[in-house]
């Protein structure tokens, strides 16, 4: 039987990695799995290495203190894979991680296929080169991503984005109220801090603060590697929040909500599917914002912004993102009320603009969800194609691909 061996570094690659385990399963019923997952994964069968939170690490500041255990993970990682000797090799994001694993085990001639292109088209261009010595192919997310890396020499399929399958836009939100007591008449914010832990503490009391001036509830899904400290950190919020455990109560939790509160990344486009307005706030350590105010070279954080090619969300980055800025844009969107954002300045970035109305936000929604599709296929069928057919196509590994 065919063994794929997997490497998932956060929550989102998690969800990645356990869709494409089912497609890859549909289309072989005898592969089997190993590698690095969390409960997505788990439940199509993974028996992780070791946990997946362990990588879910973030900037320079915040992997330097961890530098010595990585390595011990890194190096069990490329031990375990060289033992196993796998037919295939997908690495989900987490380019830190996965791709120093990548470029160890290189000379075992193991085709790999990494999923989720690595933004170098945003800042680094120059580690181009790096990737195509360590990957045999690129399942691409966006629709630019595959000229781009392809003009640089590396074999790209774009598969579309996986939020598509993520059935958020099928909520109701009614049942939801319904469910936690809430009365028709209270808002509520959909609050989603990310899923690293320096993620979670860095943005938390900040949310906690821009939200205690405001007449609306909190509801906050749960990200396993983060849960214990999300929920420690609002326990003391003036609105107790209702926590989310699991993706069962999310489409209806985002159909009940008003707007959004969300870090910067696929979260934003999680709202877009659900039709739900928000804001997008980030921050990170100062010597990070430092470096990439230097290397960033796209105009927008939000992937939303970045795909319309203005700002559909407004976006608060770094020492934008204060209380006293997100109470004010949540207030405006709660209210229809103009307000002028203020992102993180860099290189790139025009003028500050003024929050789009929630109206505005969805024919932007709209819009850029249509770029989205992959041809023919949904997200997941396709990356188990463009696996398989890699996997095919490497004889050279001496290893037996599926007919």
């Amino acid at each position: 039987m065919t063994l794929a061996y997997l490497i998932a570094g956060e929550s989102s690659g998690d969800v990645l990695g356990g869709r494409l385990m089912a497609a890859l399963r549909a289309r072989q019923p005898g592969m089997r799995f190993a590698g690095v997952g969390g409960e997505r994964m788990a439940e199509q069968g993974l028996d992780s290495l070791f946990p997946m939170r362990e990588l879910a690490l973030m900037g320079l500041a915040e992997v330097l203190p961890n530098i010595r255990r990585l390595a011990r993970r890194l190096d069990q990682t490329t031990a375990d894979i060289t033992a196993r000797r796998p037919a295939i090799i997908v690495t989900i994001d987490s380019p830190g991680f996965t791709m120093r694993v990548a470029e160890r085990l290189r000379p075992l001639g193991i085709p790999l296929v990494h999923y989720v292109a690595p933004q170098l088209w945003g800042w680094r261009p120059g580690r181009v080169k790096k990737l195509r010595s360590r990957v045999d192919r690129i399942l691409a997310l966006l629709p630019f991503e595959g000229a781009w890396f392809e003009q640089h020499g590396i074999g790209v399929e774009f598969v579309g984005h996986p939020v598509l399958e993520s059935g958020l836009d099928q909520g109701d939100g009614a049942a939801f109220r319904a469910r936690h007591g809430v009365p028709p008449d209270e808002r509520l914010v959909m609050v989603m801090p990310g899923s690293r832990r320096t993620e979670v503490s860095r943005l938390l009391p900040l949310f906690g603060g821009a939200l205690a001036g405001l007449p609306v509830r909190p509801v906050v899904p749960l990200a396993g590697p983060v849960e214990a400290a999300v929920r420690a950190a609002t326990a003391g919020w003036a609105r107790p929040p209702i926590l989310l455990h699991g993706l069962a109560e999310k489409a209806d939790a985002f159909a009940a909500c008003d707007i959004g509160l969300i870090k910067s990344g696929t979260s934003s486009l999680e709202c877009a599917v659900a039709g739900l307005p928000h804001i997008v706030a980030y921050r990170v350590n100062p010597i990070t914002a430092a470096i990439l105010r230097r290397l960033v070279q796209v105009p927008h954080a939000s992937l939303v912004n970045l795909l319309a090619g203005r700002e559909v969300v407004p976006e608060f980055l770094q020492e934008a993102c204060t209380v006293a800025n997100l109470a004010g844009a949540m207030r405006a969107l709660l209210d229809g009320t103009p307000m002028p954002t203020a992102r993180m300045r860099h290189r790139a970035s025009p003028a500050a603009g003024v929050t789009a109305s929630q109206d505005e936000q969805r024919a932007g929604f709209a819009a850029v969800l249509a770029m989205l599709h992959p041809p023919g296929l949904a997200p997941s069928a396709a990356a188990a194609e463009a696996v398989l057919a890699t996997l095919r196509a490497a004889p050279a590994a001496g290893l037996t691909a599926p007919r």
